[in-house]
């Protein structure tokens, strides 16, 4: 099998997860030198006599015997994992206690239980998705950093006080009270969802889009996914999601690495085999009674997913779904998206009058994509004036290269007949909500 990024992020997730559930959670920062050391050695043994046929276990045999060697060197399981203890003071030796928590099934547990132990109540949402992203995903700190605009410093301290949370409890989450599970899966969704979205359309001082986080949410999805206590119709309608907005990935960006509007994107390059799996998820999403942010955020993404042209979208039906979603989950960001499909399913003057009646205008004073929106519409209605000084916001306010460029292209287009709707590329690009709870868990956290 190929061995790239992705396959020692998602195995440190797994070594990570199984080695706490042996070492306990106060032990958190031990079980991941001791999953560092299984990498380090095997990047040192493969470099010489080439890569095992089953990578996995070659990787979790040596994270277990680095393990005995840590327990027989403290000549006690005392301070450890319950489940260790209880295992050894029943007369268990420590090889076959261990080989019982490192079966297959466990394996799979374990990964379940840190997912749902890093969406402690206690913890913001922001700071969930960032313990996601190093536990279960394998980031460094310094990726973390760079992946949520912080310094190094900064990112490293702000997780230091996440696992000195976790450390209050010296078990992993335990997965096998159904109510528990059901109390906390909420939580769990919102950080993928969350973790997501910073990879599609994030705030990364380097690229607008971070397909590697896209795949890890799309990953620990899929987990989920195929747990039966987790796997409710939300849970499907966040997969369903993920797999419609991912398809459009290839198209997103052009040859030289430019963002490119749902309008301009070739269709073509939509990952269809993605689009049949968000539809089935969608599908499957629809049993139960409940109806959740997610679903309707899919529908809309569905919507676009089966539109042959940019043309061919049917706007009614997505300004439809915006109207239940304001009842459902009102916000400011919501309002935009749904302020812009009113703007192109009855005009631009239309857009801007459902803007200009929205609340909480303020908190989007420093999310460049309403500014852009305004421009666009503005333009759309002959008001050059007005658009320029609006994507001049913009661009003062871009978080990265590739915004930067998107707008200073905005500012060059002059011809208001010749211009596509270039500027709302977020509003319809996609429908997720994250920007409020970025601020508040920020602000939250100090």
């Amino acid at each position: 099998m190929p061995l790239d990024d992705h396959f020692f992020r998602r195995e440190s997730g797994r070594l990570v997860s199984s080695l706490t559930r042996i070492f306990g959670v106060h032990n958190l920062s031990l079980a991941e030198d001791v999953a560092q050391e299984a990498f380090c050695r095997a990047l040192e043994v493969w470099s010489l006599r080439g890569v095992p046929e089953n990578p996995q276990a070659w990787l979790m045999a040596t994270a277990k015997n680095r393990a005995l060697d840590v327990l027989r060197r403290q000549r006690t399981a005392a301070g450890h994992a319950p489940e260790v203890e209880r295992m050894l003071q029943s007369g268990q030796t420590v090889e076959p206690a261990l080989d019982d928590l490192l079966l297959p099934g466990a394996l799979k547990d374990d990964l379940l239980r840190m997912m749902f132990a890093c969406c402690d109540p206690r913890l913001t949402e922001g700071t969930q998705v960032l313990l996601v992203l190093q536990i279960l995903c394998g980031f460094s700190v310094g990726e973390t950093a760079a992946a949520f605009m912080s310094s190094h410093a900064a990112m490293e301290k702000r997780l230091g006080r996440a696992k000195a949370v976790l450390a209050t409890s010296r078990r992993l989450f335990d997965i096998a009270s159904s109510a528990q599970v059901a109390r906390r899966l909420p939580a769990v969704q919102r950080a993928l969802y969350l973790l997501f979205n910073e990879g599609y359309h994030g705030a990364s001082a380097e690229t607008s889009i971070r397909t590697d986080l896209c795949r890890e949410a799309m990953r620990l999805t899929a987990v989920l996914l195929g747990d039966p206590r987790c796997a409710t119709p939300a849970t499907h309608a966040l997969g369903a999601l993920m797999c419609l907005h991912a398809a459009r990935l290839p198209a997103r960006i052009d040859s030289v690495g430019d963002l490119v509007t749902l309008c301009d994107q070739d269709r073509t390059q939509w990952d269809q085999a993605l689009v049949v799996d968000g539809l089935s998820l969608l599908e499957a999403a629809a049993t139960g009674p409940d109806l959740s942010a997610y679903h309707l955020e899919a529908a809309i993404a569905a919507i676009h997913a089966n539109a042959s042209t940019f043309e061919a979208t049917d706007w009614a039906a997505i300004v439809s779904l915006y109207d239940m979603l304001m009842r459902l989950q009102p916000s400011p960001i919501v309002a935009l998206n749904r302020a812009v499909a009113i703007a192109l399913r009855s005009g631009p003057a239309c857009g801007l009058a459902e803007i200009r009646r929205m609340r909480d205008l303020d908190r989007l004073s420093s999310y460049p994509f309403y500014f852009a929106a305004l421009g666009e519409l503005e333009r759309r209605s002959g008001n050059m004036q007005a658009a320029r000084t609006h994507f001049r916001q913009a661009l003062n306010l871009a978080r990265n290269s590739m915004e930067r460029r998107f707008y200073a292209r905005q500012l060059a287009v002059g011809d208001t007949a010749a211009a596509p709707f270039q500027g709302l590329e977020a509003m319809w690009d996609h429908a997720f909500d994250a920007f409020r709870a970025r601020v508040e868990s920020d602000r939250a956290a100090g």
